[in-house]
């Protein structure tokens, strides 16, 4: 029974992973790729400042991998990952938009 659900379990992972492969689902994984990074960087960078803190960096990859998750939920015609993915895109371009205004009032009250 255990060897049948692990060759059951064989045959999904080859059907979706190598029968299936195409351009689209490279493109996919990479965003998702992108998505995973922000989470490292956010890691790494909490454990160098000694306290949890979030880099631009971590809205960067989350706006590239975001829209790059829209596209491919647009092309694949996926409404669950259209819906999340395009919300979420928003936060984090707005994010990055408020980091970006608060450096430059920032700089500008040091240079006075």
């Amino acid at each position: 029974m255990l060897i049948q659900y692990g060759q059951a379990l064989g045959d999904y992972l080859y059907d979706v992973f190598v029968a299936k492969f195409d351009f689209w689902l490279a493109f996919g994984l990479i965003a998702q790729l992108f998505f995973t990074a922000r989470f490292l960087v956010q890691w790494i960078s909490s454990e160098r400042a000694g306290r949890s803190v979030i880099p631009i960096a971590f809205w960067f990859f989350s706006m590239g991998g975001g829209l790059m998750t829209l596209v491919y939920g647009v092309a694949k015609r996926e409404p669950v990952i259209i819906l999340g993915q395009s919300l979420a895109t928003i936060i984090y371009i707005r994010n990055i938009m408020l980091i970006v205004r608060h450096r430059g009032k920032a700089s500008k009250t040091l240079d006075r």
